[in-house]
């Protein structure tokens, strides 16, 4: 009688071909991996300023917000809140607490629309500038 130990040479073909297949798979698939990795980089400057617009939202939507003080580089508000751009460490400041970082320059103004009391707030962080106006809950 014939001993049908081991493997022939057709199954051990197969088993390569699948291997290529598998790690050709992955290798695709890793490639379009590292390809999306190289643009998270370019989230930065949304995320400082979206980190900003959420203490600045919050502080313009309070009830009774008044600004008390304006200057292009701080605003004061009426209960006694400050938010100060630093040049030289490019930071934003609230109350002495840096809430964000990177900032390459933010300016504030301040002005009227519609009757309301509207503050806008332009920042350049990695190059992009982003501007928005807010106007005071009053």
């Amino acid at each position: 009688m014939k001993s049908e130990k081991g493997i022939t040479l057709i199954s051990v073909t197969i088993y390569v071909i699948v291997m290529a297949i598998v790690i050709g798979i992955i290798a695709v698939i890793s490639g379009f991996f590292y390809k999306s990795i190289d643009g998270i980089d370019e989230t930065v400057p949304a995320q400082e300023f979206t980190e900003f617009n959420r203490y600045f939202s919050d502080e313009v939507n309070r009830d009774g917000a008044e600004i008390i003080s304006c200057e292009s580089n701080y605003v004061v508000f009426n209960n006694n809140v400050e938010y100060t751009f630093v040049a030289g460490n490019k930071g934003i400041y609230r109350n002495g607490v840096k809430i964000c970082r990177d900032i390459d320059s933010c300016t504030f103004t301040k002005g009227s629309e519609n009757g309301k009391t509207t503050i806008t707030v332009e920042m350049i962080v990695s190059g992009r500038v982003m501007t928005t106006t807010y106007a005071l809950k009053s």
